[in-house]
């Protein structure tokens, strides 16, 4: 793994733009219906790694607790410190979201726990986004716009699955009692933007910048 060259793909000296720029969310923040049952807030410019590894393997599994903190998470879960976040993306393979600025130095220091081992670690940030929704309205949001059960005994906080959401797909993470999170394809930002200001507004929606 010495040989693997990782470069820096996000310019320091160039403003960087979310996948929702152009829809102004920060000149719409505050300007919500009072007591929305909605909050929206995009998690914009975040590093996503997919890191990828035998889960089997003791010295992969400690490699990775090393170099994050985080334990790995099973089958449909996600382990969460702070802005950092680690989700099981198969039986081996997991999205690990971290602040943004940060994901070059996460790389290096993940490659280094894990020397010698057959892994890979691929940096997708300008693919994908987070949006995340908050407030006791959510949950209802969530089941008028996807198939998959949201009830609280079939999706605690913690679990995250990839559904059917409208007529597009995405993921959707359950941080918080009352807040969740939807990992969206940079390709299809502005779809779900549309989506979720149709849906929510019997709930009423607010934009936090």
């Amino acid at each position: 793994m010495s040989n693997v060259n990782v470069y820096q793909q996000r310019p320091t000296d160039i403003a960087g733009q979310s996948p929702l720029h152009h829809a102004g969310l920060h000149e719409l923040a505050g300007k919500g219906r009072q007591g929305a049952g909605v909050i929206l807030r995009e998690k914009r410019l975040m590093g996503h790694l997919v890191l990828r590894g035998d889960a089997d393997d003791a010295d992969f599994a400690g490699g990775v607790h090393k170099a994050l903190g985080l334990e790995l998470p099973g089958a449909l879960t996600l382990m969460a410190n702070g802005d950092t976040s680690l989700q099981w993306l198969g039986p081996d393979e997991w999205l690990l979201i971290v602040p943004g600025g940060t994901e070059l130095e996460v790389e290096h220091t993940l490659r280094e726990a894990l020397a010698g081992q057959h892994i890979s670690v691929v940096n997708v940030s300008c693919g994908q986004t987070l949006l995340e929704l908050r407030g006791p309205k959510v949950r209802e949001l969530l089941m008028k716009s996807s198939s998959y059960d949201v009830h609280p005994n079939n999706f605690p906080v913690g679990k995250a699955v990839g559904t059917v959401f409208a007529k597009s797909q995405l993921v959707i993470r359950h941080t918080g009692e009352d807040t969740w999170e939807l990992l969206i394809r940079r390709s299809f930002s502005d779809y779900f933007w549309l989506w979720l200001q149709d849906a929510s507004a019997e709930y009423g929606l607010a934009v936090e910048a």
